[in-house]
């Protein structure tokens, strides 16, 4: 076990360079640099002992991790109370990271009534929600805490519940946890901080490598769901599993279907939204976690695009997430991401060998738009996450039948009209589609949208065609066709829709005489 602690060092914030002093240049692959100067002992401590050297590191270590006025007060009323207090896991990973720190996780040799003890009457708000396993939550000037007994579960290796055991000490408590980065403690309790890190997380955070304190074997059968974080961890921190990690997780795949769908989508949704998904993405296809998340995806590999111009369909949707990532102007984007990702899943279904050769996938956008649909429902997504990614899907194509311009005013307003809300989604997506590696043609392609965008633009002064209605609503179809509310309304209604669409806003006479020709014909 790692520890550190003189007596004598002060409780500060974060360990600062020497103005001019360029710190060393290894980083985990997240960008994130690691000062190794900070952490490590003065030149003039050349000839210290050897625990002298690691405890003039953790030290440094320890003054790396911020801690706010409600942890130090946390650990003030712990300490009174006779009980110990660690900063733990993500919290600790986060701060040396420099990440936010919004929510803050702790573990404690309390157990959970006399945890509820030292809370009550300090924090503004407690709950017990978690007290089974061990935990409880708490609310301190708009910081949220959980604190949890050491654990020392047991695993059913059924289900991914463990079978809770409340352990005596932190090494117990960090040997269960799922990866070595999350498995670092600053205990705050005390006469000094002490850095607890027997499995060599720091380290592991330096160099980028995600792996487990137990055997991964045994880590991921007590919890598949690890397999699926480890993928998280990637894109999120840029992290490189260990090859033991790896291989556990490609022999042990099939174990994810013990989780529930729930729990998978919120994992792969972390992970799409995090700042390496590609790299996320294609460990879960490589180690086959993807065949039971996903598995639309892992099937492109088989279908060669139709231009010839790249390696598979699987590898130019990649690419595409990639180039929409790189379009995103409001943070990540869930939906964006996820129609990137998706928007070809229909070709494998769709593709056919034409006479000449050449591939076709005529309507996959229609085929991809119901795969969409029905595998999020699957994962459990929400409706609207559904609706718009399938909706996002199914336009993505379109675009291609504005080749050189020449759509009517009408079908740009459908286009407008169809996408809704999604426009500026289906602007990123149509763009970055295009992944040829043909210049001419992809500024050709880049061109054309340009001309579509300018077109909508020209109409959107004219017109308001982000909320385009017929010239009548269904009151007047009803007063001028004397007719009851009921389905003739809405036929009616779509009738003027179309004509709207098609010649753009009609005069009222005009509207009302095409509404008295139309009932002439069909409702006579």
């Amino acid at each position: 076990m790692r520890t550190c602690g003189d007596g004598n060092e002060p409780r500060a914030p974060i360990a600062r360079h020497e103005p001019g002093v360029a710190p060393d240049t290894r980083r985990p692959p997240n960008g994130r640099r690691i000062d190794w100067r900070a952490v490590s002992a003065p030149a003039t401590a050349s000839d210290a002992a050897p625990s002298d050297l690691l405890r003039a590191q953790e030290n440094a270590v320890v003054q790396m991790v911020t801690v706010g006025p409600v942890a130090e007060e946390l650990a003030d009323r712990f300490a009174a109370a006779g009980h110990r207090l660690y900063l733990v896991g993500g919290s600790v990973r986060d701060a040396l990271l420099g990440r936010d720190v919004s929510d803050l996780d702790f573990t404690t040799d309390a157990r959970p009534d006399a945890v509820r003890a030292v809370v009550d009457g300090w924090a503004d708000a407690v709950w017990d929600t978690g007290i089974a396993f061990g935990t409880i939550g708490a609310r301190k000037r708009g910081t949220t805490v959980e604190i949890t007994t050491f654990r020392a579960d047991a695993y059913d290796r059924v289900s991914r519940n463990p079978v809770v055991r409340f352990g005596d000490t932190i090494e117990d408590d960090l040997l269960r946890r799922d990866f070595t980065v999350n498995a670092m403690a600053v205990q705050l309790t005390g006469p000094q901080r002490r850095f607890v890190d027997p499995h060599g997380g720091l380290a592991a955070l330096a160099a980028g490598t995600l792996d487990t304190p137990a055997a991964p074997e045994e880590s991921f059968a007590d919890d598949p769901l690890r397999m699926l974080r480890a993928a998280r961890f990637v894109s999120q921190l840029g992290l490189t599993p260990a090859e033991r990690v790896v291989v556990a997780m490609t022999e042990m795949a099939g174990e994810l279907a013990r989780i529930t769908r729930e729990r998978v989508q919120a994992e792969l949704s972390k992970l799409i939204l995090g700042t390496h998904p590609r790299r996320a993405v294609e460990l879960m296809v490589d180690t086959g976690l993807c065949d039971h998340v996903l598995p639309e995806i892992p099937a492109m590999r088989l279908a060669i695009d139709e231009h010839m111009q790249h390696k598979d369909v699987y590898t130019h949707s990649l690419v595409v997430m990639e180039q929409a990532i790189d379009r995103e102007t409001d943070g990540p984007d869930l939906v964006l991401r996820l129609a990137a990702l998706l928007h070809d899943i229909g070709k494998p279904d769709t593709r056919r060998k034409e006479p000449d050769g050449r591939v076709s996938f005529h309507h996959h956008e229609v085929v991809g738009a119901k795969m969409v649909r029905r595998r999020l429902r699957e994962l459990r997504y929400p409706k609207a996450i559904v609706d718009d990614v399938a909706q996002l899907v199914f336009l993505h194509l379109r675009f291609h039948g504005y080749s050189g311009g020449e759509w009517t005013d009408s079908a740009v307003r459908r286009y407008v009209t169809d996408a809704g809300p999604l426009l500026e989604r289906l602007h990123k997506l149509v763009r970055s589609d295009c992944t040829t590696r043909n210049r001419r043609r992809a500024a050709a392609l880049q061109r054309s949208y340009d001309s579509l965008e300018e077109r909508i633009a020209r109409l959107r002064e004219k017109e308001a065609l982000d909320a385009i209605r017929p010239d009548l609503d269904g009151n007047d179809i009803m007063r001028l066709l004397d007719l009851p509310p009921g389905p003739q309304v809405g036929k009616a209604y779509k009738h003027l829709l179309a004509l709207r669409m098609e010649r753009g806003p009609l005069a009222r006479e005009e509207a009302e005489a095409e509404l008295r020709a139309w009932a002439a014909e069909n409702l006579s």
